[in-house]
């Protein structure tokens, strides 16, 4: 492995040494191409360009030789410049300072090269031809504005691709920094989830082990009848509460074996209506989502022989999984976890699915699911 891992950081040394040598060779050829150009556009009428073609090969090559030593030194003076500004005086700090060192440094480096490069040729060449000191010095600031002009060209190209490096390393962060806070979100969601879930099972053992207890005491067959359907209906429960959405078809199936439940428990003091259409059977519904609110009816209402609680599930024309109860509020309230209700809408909401839609009249309440 550390072999493999060792070969590996070869390759990409390797591969920024390659890359980095380009880009040196891309700046170095701006440079000579650069101070080619501007020297002929700062005298385009000279009498040298004339007959420079007609000139001796040798002379071209010395010619083109020193062009690309100059270009290569001012090209590497104007990257140490940048590089340099990059450590000390970064461009996101101050930006208008930044320039304004960088043009003077860059203008400073130039005119020193060119006074570097001159004394040295002036004090060991002694076959330089006589020239006019006008036309030296013409010749000089010509020089000195061409290296001038390289270096800024060279310094916007270096600032240019320093500034797209950071804008590409800043979107790549934003990015990942995005895709981290939304895995998070995901995360928190997911856990939030599984917590509602969770809040289903003690919830329905507690009711249902209740009834069981008193059940056992009255008669003990019909206690271990119901305690028989209590186990199906809790084995369902296992299997299924972990699921975030589940077919209507299945949730009628388990809501069937809960109502047996109840008319154990309850007896007449409540009627069940169930009017699902076949068409919406294959759609999608939350988990033990009929079995919570038909519990919350129950839990909150009157349920006597005399005036019975109706529970009626159906479909509405615009798609909704409806549960109607009569309202026929106790007397005296009981203590309410708001776990059944609360619990639906708040998976609804999780998953990112439209939210139930609670309605309440003079004599019943309604609670309509949307099926997904």
């Amino acid at each position: 492995m550390n072999r493999i891992s060792t070969i590996r950081k070869k390759i990409v040394r390797n591969k920024k040494i390659l890359s980095t040598m380009k880009r040196r060779l891309v700046i170095w050829a701006l440079a000579v191409v650069t101070f080619c150009v501007f020297s002929y556009l700062i005298d385009p009428f000279d009498p040298v360009w004339k007959g420079y073609l007609d000139a001796p090969l040798k002379m071209i090559l010395e010619d083109a030789t020193w062009i690309i030593f100059f270009s290569i030194i001012i090209s590497e003076v104007s990257i140490f410049i940048d590089r340099t500004l990059n450590k000390w005086l970064p461009w996101r700090n101050r930006t208008v300072k930044r320039l304004f060192i960088q043009c003077l440094l860059q203008i400073v480096g130039s005119v020193l090269i060119v006074i570097i490069i001159n004394a040295i040729v002036d004090g060991t060449s002694v076959t330089l031809p006589e020239m006019d000191s006008r036309k030296e010095y013409t010749l000089l600031g010509q020089w000195i504005a061409t290296n001038i002009v390289i270096s800024l060209i060279i310094s916007a190209f270096n600032t240019v691709d320093y500034l797209l490096e950071n804008w590409k390393k800043t979107a790549v962060e934003a990015a990942q920094h995005k895709l981290r806070a939304s895995k998070h979100k995901q995360a928190a969601m997911a856990a939030e989830l599984q917590a509602l879930k969770l809040q289903i099972d003690p919830h329905f053992i507690f009711n249902n082990l209740s009834v069981l207890s008193e059940l056992i005491l009255e008669d003990q067959q019909l206690g271990y009848d119901y305690s028989e359907k209590f186990a199906r209906v809790y084995r369902y429960l296992l299997v299924n509460s972990k699921k975030d959405i589940i077919a209507v078809e299945e949730e009628l199936k388990f809501l069937e074996s809960y109502i047996f439940l109840i008319e154990k428990r309850i007896g007449e003091g409540v009627v069940f209506r169930i009017d699902i259409q076949e068409e919406y059977r294959s759609r999608f519904t939350l988990p033990l989502s009929l079995q919570l609110l038909v519990e919350n009816a129950i839990k909150h209402n009157q349920t006597s022989k005399v005036n019975p609680l109706e529970i009626h599930v159906y479909t509405s024309p615009g798609g909704e999984l409806v549960v109607s109860n009569t309202f026929l509020p106790l007397i005296n309230k009981p203590d309410s976890s708001g776990v059944g209700l609360t619990n639906i809408i708040a998976r609804y909401e999780i998953l990112g699915y439209p939210k139930p839609v609670i309605e309440r009249t003079e004599d019943k309440f309604i609670v309509k699911l949307p099926l997904i």
